[in-house]
């Protein structure tokens, strides 16, 4: 049954991965402010991950740091551990992404002239590390029999990616994992939906950011989309909390495109 504000948390307790800057964090203090019990910070950097839930804090929610790189399966259970002193997680949401820990998201060339080394940085995280926060988070989720899914995907991996073949791939496959937990976890009240990103605007200071935004590159960008403007992480951060919320109860194994138009889907 639906309560009186359909995006109301409830007090559940909320564990986001790549939570300490941008879309992640935006997320997480959506999530603070629409009735969470608590929320755990996740970020390969452990300033960055508390100095996001200091934030929280500040709201008047509990929050934890939980830093772990999600490509580490052991880490991602110690960092789940730490979430659960905040109470049983049923909410994760996938946001870490694009290529790991310390590494600037740039194509790779075409894929016959990419090698496995080259193929690893995209798996690990986009793919991997979904897996992973969801091994560790699911068995809660079943232990309470309710939880919410969102992994936050790319439009790379719906309409596929010249140069970035392997990350379409993975992001692509995330959506697919998310599809196949629908299934499995339905029957405990747990869904399992996807967020479709294409650009957001960079995180630039200025003037540097207005230089870009007056730039052929962004205008060439910009033409792309049928709203002329780039994405924001509050953009990213309203789906979610939908997705997560009381009022998403009845919707689960889809991908839900949040671009601007860049792509339609039907």
């Amino acid at each position: 049954m639906i309560g009186p504000d359909p995006l109301d948390l409830g007090g559940q307790v909320a564990f986001v991965s790549g939570a300490g800057q941008g879309a992640g964090r935006a997320i997480a203090l959506a999530l603070a402010r629409h009735g969470a019990g608590g929320v755990a910070v996740n970020d390969y950097l452990p300033e960055r991950a508390e100095a996001v839930a200091a934030e929280i804090r500040a709201l008047g929610v509990p929050a934890a740091a939980a830093p772990a790189d999600v490509g580490d399966h052991a880490a991602v259970q110690a960092a789940m551990a730490r979430a659960a002193t905040l109470g049983p997680v049923t909410i994760l949401v996938n946001n870490a992404g694009n290529t790991g820990p310390g590494r600037s998201m740039r194509p790779t060339g075409l894929f016959w002239e990419t090698g496995p080394a080259d193929w690893d940085r995209f798996l690990r995280t986009n793919l991997q590390g979904v897996m992973n926060c969801c091994h560790a988070a699911l068995p809660g989720m079943v232990a309470q029999e309710r939880g919410r899914i969102v992994t936050v995907i790319s439009d790379a991996g719906r309409i596929g990616e010249a140069r970035l073949a392997v990350y379409a791939a993975a992001k692509a496959g995330a959506a697919g994992f998310m599809r196949s937990i629908a299934r499995e976890a339905g029957r405990h009240g747990i869904t399992a939906n996807c967020i479709s990103l294409s650009t957001l605007e960079p995180a630039l200071e200025e003037p540097q950011k207005s230089e870009f935004l007056a730039s052929e590159q962004a205008k060439a960008l910009l033409a792309r989309y049928a709203i002329r403007r780039f994405g924001q992480p509050d953009d990213v951060a309203a789906m979610a909390l939908f997705l997560c919320s009381e009022g998403a109860g009845w919707i689960t194994g889809q991908t839900y495109p949040v671009n601007g138009g860049y792509s339609f889907a039907v």
